[in-house]
């Protein structure tokens, strides 16, 4: 568990997707790091739950914010629901992938899917930078994917916005620093999240089995105190990214895809309605 310091990256951490996995883990090494946390995502069960367990186990306080971040006034509800609060960190972690061949896809639900994974990122970056750029001192964390470093066959939309995602934060990052904020991408390789088993893999018979989500932390917090630019969390991710070619990256995600929607029962929509 990483431990980041309070008087850098606190008093108050923003975490998008709250709920379960990466989200869910960034929140408790942060409230280890005694950062209170404002907490983010749809299920309002989950959110209460967690804030009330590590309050207890860390005596910071917790706000929960029940939003769904594709409604045209999810900014504007975050934004009212920060107002008073003095934020040094935001955690842009919130996404869902919605995986099958490109045109039997919902043209509506890829439209929200991409409003999530690509303007969601781009609605909090500006309006949290903006008050951080003020402070004179915070961080902001986005969480792509090495989905994002090439083209990905049946969930095209999902790499397309991770790459986005990546080349916004890369830019950021050299920007933000005249201002003394740290900005750092985080391009996750497979992470044992729910989104795994949602999505139809089947962990067992991954070619790599998929990292922890305390590892997947760990590396990304740390890589933020650092300010670097991008981490790839995981040393075989990291050599596979700077030794594989994009298109044999892109055809062999391709096979994994194109297998993976073959065998699963769990249509499309539904799946992309769990991941919420």
């Amino acid at each position: 568990m990483k431990r980041i310091a309070l008087n850098t990256f606190g008093p108050w951490a923003v975490i998008t997707g709250a709920s379960s996995g990466i989200g869910e883990e960034f929140a408790r090494q942060l409230a280890a790091s005694g950062l209170h946390l404002v907490l983010v995502a749809r299920r309002l069960k989950a959110l209460n739950t967690l804030g009330s367990e590590l309050t207890r186990a860390y005596g910071i306080s917790t706000r929960v914010v029940e939003l769904d971040l594709t409604t045209n006034d999810a900014l504007e509800k975050l934004s009212e629901a920060t107002r008073d609060l003095d934020i040094g960190l935001l955690i842009s972690n919130a996404g869902a992938m919605l995986a099958g061949d490109f045109l039997s896809l919902d043209y509506e639900a890829l439209r929200r899917d991409l409003r999530l994974n690509v303007q969601t990122h781009l609605d909090l970056t500006y309006h949290f930078g903006s008050r951080l750029a003020q402070r004179g001192h915070g961080g902001l964390l986005l969480v792509a994917s090495t989905t994002g470093l090439q083209g990905v066959p049946f969930a095209a939309e999902y790499g397309a916005a991770k790459a986005y995602v990546l080349s916004l934060g890369e830019a950021l990052h050299v920007e933000f620093q005249r201002m003394g904020v740290h900005v750092t991408v985080l391009s996750p390789g497979a992470t044992d999240t729910p989104m795994i088993t949602v999505s139809g893999f089947d962990p067992a018979t991954m070619p790599m089995k998929p990292m922890t989500t305390r590892q997947c932390v760990s590396e990304g917090l740390a890589a933020l105190a650092a300010n670097r630019a991008v981490h790839i969390p995981g040393y075989f991710n990291r050599l596979l990214a700077t030794m594989l070619p994009r298109s044999l990256a892109t055809s062999m995600y391709g096979n994994m895809m194109r297998q993976t929607i073959t065998k699963r029962s769990v249509p499309p929509k539904d799946i992309l309605q769990a991941m919420r």
